[in-house]
Formats: C-alpha cells, sequence, structure tokens
C-alpha cells in the first residue's frame, strides 16, 4: 500500500473513540485517522441513571478529545452529510473531508419532539422530565427531592432507545428512593411501556413483572402514547386510555443522527442498514457502522459497541486488503439491571439467545450471578464507570469474552 490513507470517523462516542484508539495501533503510519464530533464532552451515558439520585452531574462528562490516544487527528464541527459516492463528508462549517474509509459511530438521539405535548408544554421541565440528557438527569434530581407524593409515571416511548433497561432500573431505583425518604405510602408508580411485558425477551420479561408486582408498580403494557395533555397532566394513548400523572418520566423515541436521514444512509428511523455480522454498510463497501447508529438487531448498548467495536477491528484491517473478512459479531450483550436496595441483575444473551442463568464472566466461578439480584452486580455497575475511562475507550482488552459463551449457563426453567 503506497501512499498516505485516510479513515474518518463520524462521532467520538464510545464506539467512535474506541475504534480510533484500538486501529490507531494496528494500521501503519501512512493512515491517517480523523475523529469528527461537535462538542468537546464525552458523557459516560450510563450516569445518567444516578445523576437524579445521588451522582454528581460533572463526574459524568471528560473532555472528548483527552480520551483519543496520540497520532489521531479531531475535528471539531457539526456534520452537515455524506457524500458516499465522491467519499467525503460535508461539515456544516461548509468544510469538506475526504476520506478513503469511513466509520460512523453517530450513535442514537432522543427526540422528545416526535411527541405532541412532551416538550413543547407547559409542563416540560416542571411535571415531564426524562433522564437521558445530562440536563435532563440534573433537573429531574431536583423535581425528585421536591416531590412529596402523587402520581409517578416511568414512560417508554417506543423502541429502539439507548439502553432499554434503564427505564426498568429508572423504576426500581425511583421506587427504592421515595422508600427511603419514607414516603413510599404517598406515591402510586406506573411503568408504562408499549411492549406487553416489562421488557423485550420473555424470560427477562417475567422475572422483571415479578420484581415489580414484589415493589408494588403497577404496569400498563401495549401502551402507544398518542400525545401529552399539559392542561389535565394526562399521558394518551392512541388506544384512548388515559394515564393522570403528577410527574411524569419519560424516555422518547430514538432516531439515528439527522446527518444520517439528511445523506439518504439510513433506514425510517435514521439507522444505517449493515450486515449484523460484520457492521459493514449494504450500501457501500467502504463504510462501516459501529455502536448505536446501525440497525443490527440487538440492543443499543454500551456492551454492544465494545464487543462489536472490538471484533470489528480485524475486519477493518481484512477489508482494506480486499480480504476475506474473519469475524462474525453475535449479537452479544450483557447489562446489569439496578434493582434497587443495592442490587443489580445482570443479563447477558445474543441475537439468538434469551438471557441465560449461570456465572459471569467465567463459568460456574462468576463472581457474577446471571438474571439473580446480588450486591455484587451492583458494585459491579458501579465499578464499571472506572473501567470504561480507564480500560475500555483506551482500547485495553478486557477479561471477558467478545462473543457469548453458553459454558456454565442454562436457560431458565419456567415458571
Amino acid at each position: 500500500m503506497g501512499g498516505m490513507q485516510s479513515l474518518v470517523i463520524l462521532g467520538g462516542g464510545t464506539a467512535g473513540t474506541m475504534a480510533a484508539n484500538l486501529l490507531r495501533r494496528r494500521l501503519p503510519s501512512n493512515w491517517t485517522i480523523t475523529v469528527v464530533d461537535r462538542d468537546d464532552r464525552h458523557p459516560y451515558q450510563p450516569g445518567y441513571l444516578f445523576v437524579p439520585f445521588w451522582m454528581k452531574p460533572e463526574r459524568v462528562t471528560r473532555d472528548r478529545w483527552a480520551q483519543l490516544h496520540d497520532g489521531i487527528q479531531h475535528v471539531e464541527a457539526t456534520i452537515a452529510r455524506i457524500d458516499a459516492p465522491a467519499r467525503r463528508v460535508l461539515l456544516a462549517t461548509g468544510q469538506e473531508l475526504a476520506y478513503d474509509w469511513l466509520v460512523i459511530a453517530t450513535g442514537s438521539h432522543p427526540r422528545h419532539d416526535l411527541v405532541s405535548g412532551l416538550s413543547d408544554g407547559p409542563l416540560w421541565g416542571t411535571k415531564i422530565h426524562d433522564f437521558y440528557t445530562l440536563d435532563g438527569a440534573t433537573r429531574l434530581a431536583e423535581a425528585l427531592r421536591n416531590f412529596d407524593g402523587g402520581k409517578v409515571l416511568v414512560h417508554l416511548a417506543e423502541l429502539p432507545i439507548k439502553c432499554p433497561v434503564a427505564p426498568l432500573e429508572f423504576t426500581f431505583l425511583v421506587e427504592d428512593h421515595f422508600r427511603k425518604r419514607g414516603i413510599r405510602h404517598k406515591v402510586d408508580i406506573t411503568f408504562v411501556t408499549p411492549l406487553d411485558g416489562a421488557f423485550t425477551k420473555p424470560v427477562a420479561s417475567s422475572a422483571f413483572g415479578d420484581l415489580l408486582e414484589d415493589r408494588s408498580v403497577r404496569v400498563a403494557s401495549d401502551f402507544t402514547v398518542s400525545h401529552v395533555d399539559n392542561d389535565r397532566a394526562r399521558l394518551v394513548a392512541y388506544d384512548g386510555r388515559e394515564l393522570p400523572f403528577d410527574l411524569l418520566v419519560t424516555v422518547p423515541p430514538h432516531t439515528g443522527a439527522q446527518c444520517i436521514t439528511d445523506s439518504g444512509l439510513g433506514d425510517d428511523m435514521g439507522f444505517v442498514p449493515v450486515d449484523k455480522h460484520t457492521l459493514r454498510a449494504h450500501a457501500d463497501d467502504r463504510i462501516f457502522v459501529l455502536g448505536d447508529a446501525s440497525d443490527i438487531p440487538t440492543s443499543k448498548a454500551g456492551s454492544v459497541a465494545h464487543f462489536a467495536t472490538e471484533l470489528f477491528v480485524d475486519n477493518f484491517l481484512a477489508a482494506i486488503e480486499g480480504k476475506a473478512l474473519p469475524n462474525r459479531f453475535d449479537g452479544h450483550a450483557n447489562c446489569f439491571l439496578e434493582s434497587g436496595r443495592g442490587e443489580a441483575l445482570l443479563l447477558d444473551f445474543n441475537y439468538d439467545t434469551q438471557p441465560l442463568t449461570g456465572s459471569y464472566p467465567v463459568p460456574v466461578v462468576g463472581p457474577m450471578r446471571l438474571l439473580r439480584r446480588s450486591r455484587i452486580n451492583h458494585l459491579g455497575k458501579l465499578a464499571f464507570e472506572q473501567i470504561y475511562w480507564r480500560m475500555l475507550l483506551p482500547g485495553k482488552r478486557l477479561p471477558v469474552p467478545l462473543l457469548m459463551s453458553k459454558a456454565g449457563k442454562h436457560e431458565p426453567r419456567e415458571h
């Protein structure tokens, strides 16, 4: 390979940063790597869940560009669109970046504007909140401190969303919050979901359904939101059902980045269609898509970004040599699910396998237990913050299997 070769990575979040750092080590010196993002704030998104309760907002973000290894360039600008046939990226500043290869890691984005009355009425920021942005989570912390009773709705608008377990986690944590404050008996909590149960995977759904029942949390299922009635403080479904609220905590619909839609590269939700095993874009062989920006049928979760990005590196090195791609991603995800009371569950699943019971990351030994509440899982979730900054983003290998291992795991018995 003579001459300079250029790789442009759109998005400096989890997947984009990891990919840049991993590839800088493996690509020869005649390659330039450029990461493009609109600002210099890299958020630790799992922290958003804790900000309403105890985590200080300033702890959640660090300098974005400081997470990149030496030898990686960055451009701070908004991406206008991608001109794939010409292999160039157009920035909002009018500048153009030419590339030989492109990695799209532009994420998924909460869209409050897609539900009428959610963020465009007088109740937004007073009785209606979200925790999927740092500003939203910070405002919600204040709202929870001042809340002394009434009807609370934790509402999931539609899938896909980032971190599909977060709405449930918030439900368990907010229930625990009111219990600790001694006002749980004054609060009526309902988990509102468009699904027919508490979670996307049936096995996990029954486990969470039981737990919600134990904690006296109602579930309003098959609830597809039409709009929010600000005058009467009600969440209204298309089938005419109405749920009154004193506090509505919503997880709005998510779409891909606007620049993907504007480039004609997205599906109707703005996610880029890819081969779900190699993460190569269907539309263009020189484009790979990492993290939440693709349409792969697994959770839009940090663990997926992590596992898939590590597997992508060898595929990318093969692709630039014109060779067959060696690695096949299996949709592997694992996520800690905070269940309140200082405990958490751990889920481990992939495209084809339901969450299994067993131990993680080491079969039989653990120390984490799958699909069972434990203190160590909760501590594991808290410890992950440091692992994220010190190991994951810099591209150090974590001692966990990238593909899902079924060793020492079992299909849960049906009740």
